[in-house]
């Protein structure tokens, strides 16, 4: 139904840059959201930005708020995560997500915290140096 796809990983050292970007196509669902989630070797998926598409609110995991930025773009159905200022915790696989069952309670959201997700893209590594 929705179809994502992820671009912008790559290699940076610590205090880089990146850019990731994620295209969907396809039937979105009501209550439209877009955001993404990252998991790093050996550990769990965890939440990292979401982004309503009517409105604009912006939620951030705690870990990332103040050095992430997530926008999206209407006309081509696409959500950007600006991540500057990067960590070596922050090395992780990052997959777009779509169709949240619920948002966070807050715009700053506590570790842990966890939603269904009705669609997800390949996802694309992040690896930032020490």
């Amino acid at each position: 139904q929705v179809q994502l796809v992820e671009s912008g990983g790559g290699l940076v050292q610590a205090g880089g840059s990146l850019r990731l970007s994620c295209a969907a196509s396809g039937r979105t669902a009501s209550s439209y959201a877009m955001g993404w989630f990252r998991q790093a070797p050996g550990e769990e998926r965890e939440f990292v930005s979401v982004i309503r598409w009517s409105g604009g609110r912006t939620y951030y995991a705690v870990s990332v708020k103040g050095r992430f930025t997530i926008s999206r773009d209407n006309a081509k159905n696409t959500v950007y995560l600006q991540m500057n200022s990067l960590k070596p915790e922050d090395t992780a696989v990052y997959y777009c997500a779509a169709d949240f069952l619920s948002l966070p309670p807050t715009t700053t959201v506590p570790p842990g915290w966890v939603t269904s997700v009705d669609y997800w893209g390949q996802g694309t590594q992040v690896t930032v140096s020490s």
